[in-house]
């Protein structure tokens, strides 16, 4: 029988980045402290918000091994693995696993995409080729490629594909998915403004960018959702939907790094190409964090 890698809010953590561009290790210690401390429940490891594409595959490897040395067991550590070259993903899952990754995440094919017979093909020749869970991570605005409904059925018949973080943004779909897969798969909410009502249908948590600056409060949301206490959930999803939008009013992970700098975090710029916020995006960002009391 399938496990739950976790339930509430995992942070899909930053990459802090020194001035000439390397990655501030230190840094990343003390935000992984951070999270811990105030109850993050698991660590996604070199997602899109941690710029794993930016980096060649040792360092991909250094920041994820870095990650589980310093969370040492005391939560999840999912580690981004996917790739567009299916034998390329399996290398790099392989890798991760020995890392001490507890799960992998694992994005549909971008660019050259596929088709859903493709997909299935794809994540089971990874799942036959793994020694840890896989979470599905369907992200079509990076990808161009969608999972349907009937894919996720298919898909949870691997006894190592455990999880989907579904970042379509489509809660119909997600209501049929669910339904189809029963207890199949554990989904997790890809979008920080759908927390309560992906959990509302039976997801079990967030892969979140807001738990980077709110790991408490994103943390809150998901465990009054888990406690049935869907009244304060929606509340808490509400007062912080503002600053939701605003960590996405550029391309992730621009607004968030942004943000984290403000706070008084030293995270850096994002690699290139992505580029810094216009003075008009920062200033809004900034007058956000004021009014949520994250910024003086």
């Amino acid at each position: 029988m399938k496990g739950t890698i976790f339930e509430g809010a995992g942070v899909a953590i930053i990459t802090p980045m020194k001035d000439d561009g390397s990655v501030n290790y230190a840094e990343l210690g003390n935000i992984v402290e951070d999270q811990i401390a105030k109850h993050t429940d698991a660590i996604i490891v070199c997602g899109t918000t941690g710029e794993s594409a930016t980096m060649d595959t040792r360092e991909h490897i250094k920041v994820i091994k870095y990650v589980c040395d310093a969370v040492n067991g005391r939560i999840p550590v999912i580690a981004g693995a996917g790739s567009n070259d299916t034998s390329y993903g399996v290398d790099l899952a392989k890798e991760a696993t020995d890392c001490g990754a507890d799960a992998l995440l694992v994005v549909t094919p971008y660019y050259n995409k596929t088709s859903q017979a493709g997909l299935v093909n794809h994540y089971n020749y990874i799942a036959d080729r793994v020694t840890r869970p896989i979470i599905v991570y369907n992200v079509p605005s990076r990808t161009g490629l969608n999972i349907l409904p009937q894919t996720y059925a298919q898909l949870g018949k691997h006894p190592m594909i455990w999880g989907v973080k579904e970042a379509n943004g489509n809660v119909s779909a997600l209501a049929e998915s669910i339904s189809l897969c029963s207890d199949s798969l554990t989904f997790y909410s890809g979008n920080d403004d759908q927390i309560t009502s992906f959990m509302s249908l039976g997801a079990k948590g967030v892969i979140s960018v807001l738990s980077n600056v709110c790991p408490q409060e994103t943390h809150d949301i998901a465990q009054a959702a888990l406690d049935g206490d869907f009244k304060k959930s929606a509340q808490l999803q509400l007062k912080y939907l503002e600053l939701c939008n605003k960590l996405f009013s550029d391309v992730n992970p621009i607004p968030v790094k942004a943000a984290m700098n403000m706070i008084g975090w030293n995270v850096g710029e994002c690699r290139m190409p992505l580029y810094k916020m216009s003075e008009e995006k920062e200033k809004a960002l900034r007058e956000c964090l004021v009014r949520y009391g994250l910024v003086k």
